[in-house]
């Protein structure tokens, strides 16, 4: 269960893997003095081509895991862990903030001059009932194209994030979004925006990358005002663990962030039946 609440506790990032770094970097830009605790799951990662029930036994897990080091909000900063499991975290912690990540099909929507949309995401999400109460509310008068991209997640974990070969394979996959003349594309996946240089060349300057990442940071600060939970520390503490290796992830937030020696631990997750409690 969660602990109660207080502004100097941590707010907690969870993703498959280091994916949610966009979502701790856009946390990090707009609430400097918060306390930020982030858990990948990397001994598990990729999400995107696990069943369902793995993936929500998974997720429950981690919010669990989080809940005991005392975080006092929890970001599920993966698109398919929310695609899946957000709905069963907010009925099973009713009175915990639980904020989840979604593509940005409103404000892309919102934003198109050609009326085509283009969305890149994980199966999960695009399957997902999330994903197409989405397209229905905000997108009426809108094309909205989707694009699945398997490799991207493994190569932004491997550190790889531009290069003739990701250029080549992006070159190729989305085409198709290119053919259909976008001029929004949704990044509907938290690993992608690190890919953002690489996509934006191939795509052409007419074309809008779509990062929810900053969305998702103003959206936490609401909520947390609205609690009376912001916090105000000088050197507020970050903190980042794994289920994988730890001087792994010390690399990978070196690379992705701003925090040049992070402290990172290693993590056990106990996986639970949804529902159930330890």
């Amino acid at each position: 269960m969660p602990h109660p609440s207080h502004p100097q506790q941590p707010i907690g990032v969870f993703d498959s893997g280091v994916g949610g770094l966009s979502v701790w970097n856009a946390l990090h830009d707009l609430l400097p003095e918060e306390a930020i605790a982030y858990l990948a799951d990397q001994q598990h990662v990729p999400y995107g081509s696990r069943s369902r029930s793995e993936i929500e036994a998974l997720t429950h897990a981690a919010a669990e895991w989080l809940w005991q080091q005392g975080a006092k909000l929890l970001v599920i900063a993966c698109n398919t862990a929310s695609a899946v499991a957000l709905n069963s975290l907010r009925q099973r912690w009713p009175q915990a903030a639980i904020v989840g990540m979604e593509p940005a099909v409103k404000p892309a929507s919102a934003a198109t001059r050609s009326g085509r949309v283009g969305v890149l995401a994980t199966p999960e999400t695009l399957h997902a009932e999330r994903f197409q109460r989405l397209v229905a509310h905000f997108a009426a008068g809108v094309e909205v194209h989707t694009q699945i991209c398997p490799y991207l997640v493994e190569w932004v974990e491997a550190g790889q994030l531009d290069g003739p070969q990701i250029e080549a394979y992006l070159t190729d996959v989305l085409a198709h979004l290119k053919q259909k003349q976008v001029d929004q594309l949704v990044l509907g996946c938290t690993h992608y925006p690190f890919l953002s240089p690489v996509i934006q060349r191939v795509m052409g300057p007419a074309v809008t990358l779509v990062d929810p990442a900053a969305a998702v940071a103003r959206q936490v600060q609401r909520l947390l005002r609205s609690c009376q939970l912001l916090g105000h520390q000088s050197s507020p503490d970050y903190v980042f663990y794994t289920t994988a290796a730890a001087p792994r992830l010390s690399r990978q937030v070196s690379q992705l962030t701003p925090i040049i020696h992070p402290r990172v631990h290693q993590a056990e997750l106990v996986q639970l039946t949804p529902g159930k409690t330890l």
